[in-house]
């Protein structure tokens, strides 16, 4: 009998600040495909579903396409949405009837207006319509808030070993080949999770330099020569979900229930404790930065400039405009940014179209009071469709579309406006709307960390600027949590 494998996706990570909630339009402006589109979507890129497709490719398993959903980082996903995207879920395995295994691609750290623990609420619903004997295996990005109902529905859990995540296909097989051992019934795997009283830690996840993060990793793999643990995961958290289990976890898939699963979590959560505060970055102003950037930045070797603070990959808004000003004030020249989040400017571009020269009042338009918008005079100098296809390490072959895209050009600086959201992570942000990174002295990118896989080997140097201005800004104490247990590190110690 062929072996039925319900593939399935529903990500959203959520930043509890944002104003901007996700509904339904913000899925189907990033990623919402039902069916047969989710096969021709993903085929041949580097994600997980892909993985997935592979896997059943490779084990002669039926694959059942349900439904992938994902949107860019924001505001509590809505009870429409929310309930929408689950219920096409449930309603396809009502008709389909009950699968042998599950596939679910999440990203860990969803936040749903009636829902704090979002995947907790969706694995409980999936697990409640498949029974208790089917094998859920879930893929998470490293960056998930774990809670303790999460591994309880799931049988397999297993996350990103890097950041940025240039491993999402690997995860996402890693997860398939424990479930295929499940149903030849080799291993009966349990999930065990461990959090301390942290809201981050492991230098946020960063595996690009050695640091906390690679430690505790080399640490989790010398717990896996032990042949009762299939995987172990280690989580940064996403701080920014002001929900009680935000925060660093570390993930045990064992063989079975066994309370040294519980010792191992515990003892690699007592590691991260104690390299909580080691950073392997350095967060500059605006003025150093800009600085430092002119002095080094060069034709060839590109300086980068990232805005951590204003990161759409973590809720920013990206449309603060405290790197940008101070990059126009600074009257660069073979310079370039991308992206801002500006559809009014954009639409004012498409008017006046490409050669005019007008002033347009760029950006802090969500919430002028982070950063207000500037004034720029400036010409357009093109207009495109923000529609293409990832070329670097991350996501590799997927498609990414930033809408109506103009160009403005203000002195001896380009300016990528955008229609949509989105964290610059590939040099086709700047090459598909005319500009060669290679061939400017300093480049703009929003983005705090994932930028580093495809413009590090382009990098003269790697400038990372938090001054305030945005919602992904590292002074955790600038925020108003209400949710998260206490006391927690930082808030609650120095």
């Amino acid at each position: 009998m062929t072996t039925k494998v319900l593939i399935a996706g529903f990500k959203h990570e959520t930043n509890s600040f944002s104003k901007l909630r996700t509904g339904l339009e913000a899925y189907r402006s990033r990623a919402l495909h039902y069916g047969d589109d989710i096969a021709a979507t993903y085929r041949g890129t580097r994600t997980e579903v892909a993985a997935f497709l592979d896997a059943c490719d490779r084990h002669g398993w039926l694959p059942r396409l349900a439904v992938v959903a994902d949107a860019v980082p924001a505001g509590p996903v809505t009870r429409e949405a929310f309930e929408e995207i689950v219920g096409a879920l449930l309603s396809f395995i009502e008709r389909d009837g009950r699968p042998d295994a599950v596939l679910l691609n999440l990203h860990g750290a969803m936040v749903a207006e009636h829902a704090p623990d979002g995947e907790g609420l969706l694995l409980s619903r999936l697990r409640q319509a498949v029974g208790s004997s089917v094998p859920i295996g879930a893929t998470l990005d490293l960056h998930a808030n774990v809670s303790d109902q999460m591994a309880e529905m799931c049988d397999v859990m297993v996350s990103y070993r890097t950041y940025p995540h240039v491993d999402l296909y690997e995860t996402g097989a890693a997860c398939a080949e424990l479930i295929a051992r499940t149903l030849a019934g080799e291993i009966h795997p349990t999930v065990t999770v461990a959090r301390g009283a942290m809201l981050e830690a492991v230098d946020g996840g960063r595996t690009t330099a050695p640091g906390p993060m690679r430690d505790v990793l080399a640490k989790s793999d010398a717990y896996c020569a032990d042949p009762r643990i299939h995987s172990i995961s280690i989580n940064a958290g996403f701080s920014m979900a002001d929900i009680s289990d935000a925060g660093p976890t570390a993930v045990v898939v064992g063989e079975g229930r066994d309370a040294h699963f519980d010792s191992i979590a515990a003892a690699l959560v007592g590691d991260m404790w104690e390299s909580r505060a080691q950073r392997s970055i350095e967060l500059v102003s605006v003025p150093a930065a800009l600085a430092d950037a002119v002095a080094v930045g060069r034709v060839g070797a590109p300086a980068i400039l990232a805005d951590f603070a204003d990161n759409p990959g973590g809720g920013g808004y990206g449309d603060s405009t405290a790197l940008l000003g101070g990059m126009i004030d600074a009257g660069l020249d073979k310079a370039a940014f991308s992206s801002l989040w500006d559809p009014q400017a954009v639409a004012a571009c498409q008017a006046a179209g490409e050669g005019a020269e007008l002033k347009l009042r760029l950006g802090g338009h969500t919430d002028p009071d982070l950063a207000p918008p500037i004034e720029a005079r400036g010409v357009v100098q093109g207009l495109f469709d923000g529609g293409f296809r990832l070329t670097g390490p991350m996501a590799t072959g997927a498609v990414v579309d930033l809408g109506r895209i103009a160009v403005f050009r203000v002195g001896g600086l380009e300016v990528v406006l955008a229609s949509k959201r989105a964290q610059n992570f590939d040099l086709g942000y700047f090459r598909n709307f005319g500009i060669e990174p290679t061939e400017r002295a300093i480049l703009g990118v929003k983005s705090s960390q994932h930028f580093r896989a495809a413009y590090g080997p382009i990098a003269g140097r790697m400038i990372v600027v938090d001054q305030g201005g945005g919602l992904t800004s590292h002074d955790l104490n600038a925020f108003p949590f209400r949710h998260v247990r206490r006391p927690i590190w930082p808030l609650d110690e120095p």
